[in-house]
């Protein structure tokens, strides 16, 4: 077994120098029963929107510190070891930025190595050591409460997970070793592999720990103090811990064979062979049902090390930096400062779109909302609709009663436009058609101010031709959400040449009020993540054509990571409109996107795609089947898939040349964030750089040099 502290990781820290290092401030606590207990308190210095994180300086601060703790130990003079955080924040995992400057496959060892030796001697300091989880644990962070020998969470806490795989890694402090042996292999598989395979999935402080991640868990109002108490009680042995869910020989046996079988059948059929953190991470916990924890930390060892090293983990954190940085800067926004205050929105149109704006702009802006459209019925079943979600959210605890009865007082309904002349924000969420909405502005902009603002929510329409009919054509925006509107992160803020900076710039501002990532696009069909999803059903659509089956076209797309196939986003978004989407973009570029009979034929149907109990795709219905018309040549997964790849190579370098966003890292992060293109791959275009795409049919990569790992 690998011998720690043999091992010289000065060369490590040296490379670590701008490292921001979370502290180790110690406290002793004089329990109730006399005993002492030694708090440890990680702190970076930094307030709660810098996170603690983890680097090679910090790690070396937090073992010196334990080397005195254990001293102390050994002469009597503690009974125990406990770490918490900062204000809600207990440790958002290693420092990833810093990491990924020292992905040498050396550095990754060394890294991996380091964390092991440190977290490890939580287990090991000669007196019991705790975890009290006072806030968000991710990663690395919850890898010192695995490490503990007890556990307590804050039932507050913002978020508690294992997101490695989601970046291309494995948990690689212990977290593969020992979350498996403490909850057992169904519940493991769940955290570090599922949930990080759902968009990155986090669990509620009551999730973790009804899984038994945690012993006991205490609200904030007094949880430092619940925690001291209970661990005050632990140790005089009043308190008798019991986890239920730690697995047994015969599960061992048994169970987790059975269950490591079925998740790799899960990972073969969803995500294909091609991103290695999944199978390295499945691996890992296949091989922690036996032998020594030492022998498992040696494994996560060289797994990290591998993965820190690969091109997924490098094009992860290219991702990454986006979603972080870019993100939070749009490229082109006008000086907020030319925003217009909003004191009050409107919203044309009582639909479920409509109701999800409706909802969102009253929860984040907290000013009125007024909805109205062609009938009273139709206004108040929207409304109404309004008040039944706002009563979810209070039912789950997220909003107080007061906060409701507020919401719901401030959202109104009216077939009266002249009820919107307060208004400074007015939205559109009507028929995609451009008469439609041209009638509905036109109507509206005889009751609302000259320097109110107005906005569309088209998915693929002119923004100028909506406009066009305008007396103030300078005031409207394109404002694309992504559904579902309070889930998905994206808008697209879409400027026509007439629009003005403060429109524009007002557009911004309330998008990050919203709690939303705003992303800059010209004004062109399809605008960014439509135009090239437009690409992949498409592609999808002709393989149909010409006579290939469902489940092979569905099984072609596999290699490129997305959160679904495309017949079955088709089906989520609705086969109307993807029909109609694929109309518009055919009609303005006819050599470029492809219109398939097949896809108006299916949006007819009700429910054109057959699903087993679990809801994969199986096939066609039989009323699906009778409308297709197919062709005698199908395409193999791999002729799809090379097909699919070239079009949206081409089609990003058009765009680019088009000037839709000024440069390609705006067209990986807006797919990142609403078409969910996983970080593994880097969005789109590391991708197409590393499978020869951009080379083949883009005139070369997009990347110089390509986003890789190092070897």
């Amino acid at each position: 077994m690998t011998d720690y502290r043999t091992i010289d990781f000065s060369d490590l820290e040296a490379a670590s120098a701008d490292e921001v290092v979370t502290h180790s401030l110690v406290s002793d606590v004089t329990l109730p029963s006399g005993r002492t207990l030694a708090l440890i308190t990680l702190h970076n210095g930094r307030d709660h929107k810098r996170p603690n994180t983890i680097g090679p300086l910090t790690l070396r601060e937090l073992n010196e510190t334990l080397d005195r703790l254990a001293a102390r130990a050994a002469k009597g003079e503690i009974d125990a070891v406990a770490v918490t955080g900062k204000p809600y924040i207990f440790a958002a995992g290693a420092d990833l930025s810093n990491i990924s400057a020292l992905s040498t496959r050396d550095f990754a060892l060394k890294i991996a190595q380091r964390g092991h030796q440190v977290l490890g001697r939580l287990a090991d300091l000669g007196v019991p050591s705790f975890s009290f989880v006072n806030g968000l644990a991710l990663g690395g962070g919850l890898e010192i409460a695995l490490n503990s020998t007890y556990r307590t969470i804050d039932s507050s806490a913002a978020a508690i997970a294992l997101p490695e795989v989601f970046l291309g890694i494995v948990p690689g402090w212990g977290g593969a070793y020992l979350l498996p042996n403490l909850i057992g292999i169904e519940n493991a598989l769940e955290v570090i592999i599922s949930n990080p395979l759902k968009q990155n999935r986090t669990l509620k402080p009551q999730q973790a720990f009804d899984l038994g991640i945690f012993d006991a868990i205490f609200s904030p109002a007094s949880f430092l103090e619940d925690s001291l108490a209970w661990a005050d009680r632990v140790l005089t042995g009043e308190e008798k811990v019991e986890r239920s869910n730690t697995p047994g020989r015969i599960e061992r046996a048994t169970k987790w064979p059975a269950a490591i079988k079925i998740a790799r059948g899960m990972l073969d059929n969803r995500i294909g062979p091609m991103p290695l953190s999944p199978y390295r991470a499945l691996d890992l916990l296949e091989q922690a049902a036996k032998g020594t924890k030492e022998a498992g930390f040696a494994r996560e060892d060289e797994a990290l090390a591998d993965l820190i090293s690969s091109d997924e983990f490098a094009a992860s954190m290219y991702a990454f930096d986006l979603v972080q940085k870019r993100a939070k800067r749009p490229v082109g926004a006008p000086d907020k400062d030319l925003a217009r205050p909003v004191t009050k929105v409107g919203v044309i149109g009582a639909g479920l779109m409509a109701t999800q704006f409706a909802l969102l702009f009253v929860r984040r802006l907290q000013v009125p909302v007024v909805i109205t459209d062609v009938s009273a019925e139709r206004v108040e079943k929207g409304v109404a609709s309004i008040h039944s979600e706002i009563g979810k959210l209070e039912d789950k605890g997220r909003i107080d009663t007061d906060t409701a009865n507020r919401l719901r007082s401030l959202v109104t309904g009216t077939t009266d436009k002249a009820d919107f002349a307060a208004c400074d924000f007015v939205i559109e969420a009507v028929f995609e058609e451009t008469s439609v909405k041209q009638d509905v502005f036109r109507e509206i902009e005889q009751f609302v101010a000259e320097d109110a603002i107005l906005a569309t929510n088209t998915s693929s329409l002119s923004v100028e031709e909506i406009g066009s009919v305008l007396a103030h054509p300078e005031r409207l925006v394109g404002f694309h959400f992504f559904n579902p509107v309070a889930v998905m992160p994206l808008v697209e803020v879409v400027r026509t040449p007439q629009a003005s900076d403060e429109a524009v710039s007002t557009a911004y501002v309330i998008a990050r009020k919203l709690r939303k990532n705003a992303i800059g696009s010209a004004d062109a069909p399809g605008f960014i993540v439509n135009r090239l999803l437009a690409k992949v059903m498409g592609e999808a659509a002709r393989a149909i054509d010409e006579g290939t089956a469902l489940t092979e076209v569905e099984q072609a797309f596999v290699p490129l990571g997305l959160p679904m196939g495309p017949f079955e986003l088709i089906d989520l978004v609705g086969w109307k409109v993807a029909a109609h989407v694929q109309d518009t973009m055919s009609s303005h570029f006819p050599d470029r996107f492809y219109s398939s009979p097949n896809l108006h034929a299916l949006a007819e149907i009700d429910e054109p795609l057959e699903r087993d109990r679990k809801k994969r795709i199986t096939g066609w219905s039989k009323k699906a089947k009778k409308a297709i018309t197919g062709g005698s040549s199908p395409a193999s997964r791999e002729e799809i898939l090379r097909r699919v790849e070239d079009e949206l190579a081409r089609e990003i370098r058009v765009m680019l040349d088009e000037g839709v966003v000024p440069e390609v890292e705006d067209i990986d992060l807006a797919l990142i964030l609403g078409a969910g293109w996983p970080f593994i791959d880097g969005g789109a275009t590391a991708y197409l750089d590393r499978v020869g795409a951009s080379e083949r049919a883009a005139g070369g990569d997009f990347h110089t040099p390509q986003i890789r790992g190092v070897e």
